[in-house]
């Protein structure tokens, strides 16, 4: 881990691209013991499908665009200016529902949900993930799948 401060200029950004958009790398567990942030851009039609963590905590907050999220029992329709905490243990599912990309900033704490992402990305690098490869590194990265995908990854 790093002790220094972290300033990332637009330039120097690190990061994956799933399903052709960008996912950067503000802050990970190279840089912090706590909590890792990201700029993801998800695509149009995008969904996460229903899932849990069982130890991470997420946050969210909307930039761009417009999705929904299933919180529990609760239907969020967020919009630019909309936050997020889900803690450990309340499945959560994330679909973007407009025509155009959505941006959020997400914090994962403790860090190393980065790696998961990295994974995915090469999972999915030529097309769909094998179902089988994407249940092992779910498994591997808190996360249990509740429901089946609606989206390719």
């Amino acid at each position: 881990m790093n002790t220094a401060p972290v300033i990332r200029m637009p330039d120097q950004n690190k990061g994956v691209s799933l399903r052709g958009h960008p996912m950067v790398f503000l802050v990970t567990g190279e840089d912090t013991r706590h909590t890792s942030m990201f700029d993801w851009t998800i695509p149009a039609g995008f969904a996460t499908g229903l899932h849990v963590h069982r130890v991470q905590e997420e946050t969210f907050y909307m930039l761009e665009g417009e999705c929904e999220w299933h919180v529990g029992e609760k239907l969020i329709r967020a919009t630019p200016g909309t936050y997020l905490f889900i803690p450990p243990g309340v499945a959560h599912n994330i679909t973007n529902v407009s025509e155009r990309p959505a941006r959020v900033l997400m914090t994962v704490s403790p860090p190393g949900h980065e790696h998961y992402f990295e994974e995915l990305a090469k999972l999915a690098a030529n097309g769909s993930p094998d179902p089988d490869a994407l249940s092992g590194l779910r498994d591997r990265y808190d996360t249990d799948q509740l429901s089946t995908l609606t989206t390719k990854a």
